[in-house]
């Protein structure tokens, strides 16, 4: 049975992957959550409902695979020997066009969550538990390499400081995130709350 869904599931190409997310998230930014459709998204991307719910299940999974794969690259490749360089690396893979497009995306959709259980699961599955997993991963080369100390009570929140960088600057500022102003909040906030010296 499982061998039967992974063959199925397999038989839509990446580029043909990355064009129906990309349609996906176009729609978004439209019409948001509440009002994206799998009718729309099959009519935008000339695909049969069918093939949509066999490949993602529902609305709920291919959005948040969506806006996984709106996340320039990931993190198995960066490594540049400190924490500093590999944030700093990690923030450089999105220009800002890209960085306000998908803060604004993620703000629409933590409204969406509140009111949404499946799409909550959804976020948690695809997109929050992989990304705090490579992020804890990146934390932890810098504990082995002696950079963090192991006893750092900060560890444990260096997602929630990530996210508040992107959250905050548009609620208390009024400004999209940039990549400069979440290279000065890792260097201000992050690095110095789990003990690494920026200087």
């Amino acid at each position: 049975m499982t061998e039967t869904a992974t063959v199925r599931r397999s038989r839509i190409t990446p580029e043909r992957e990355a064009e129906l997310y990309t349609a996906v998230l176009d729609l978004l930014r439209e019409v948001g959550y509440d009002a994206l459709t799998m009718d729309a998204v099959a009519a935008r991307t000339r695909s049969s409902k069918a093939t949509l719910y066999r490949q993602w299940g529902g609305k709920a999974e291919l959005v948040a695979k969506a806006m996984r794969f709106s996340k320039p690259g990931g993190f198995a490749d960066v490594d540049t020997g400190s924490l500093r360089g590999d944030l700093h690396a990690l923030i450089g893979r999105a220009d800002d066009c890209v960085i306000e497009q998908n803060s604004a995306l993620m703000r629409g959709l933590f409204m969406a969550v509140h009111t949404n259980p499946e799409l909550l699961q959804a976020f948690r599955e695809f997109l929050v538990d992989p990304e705090t997993t490579e992020f804890r991963r990146v934390v932890q080369r810098a504990v082995d390499r002696g950079e963090v100390p192991a006893d750092s009570p900060a560890i444990e929140y260096v997602v929630h400081m990530m996210l508040g960088a992107f959250v905050t600057r548009t609620l208390l500022d009024e400004l999209p995130p940039t990549q400069e102003f979440i290279r000065s909040y890792i260097d201000a906030v992050i690095l110095p709350a789990l003990g690494v010296r920026t200087h």
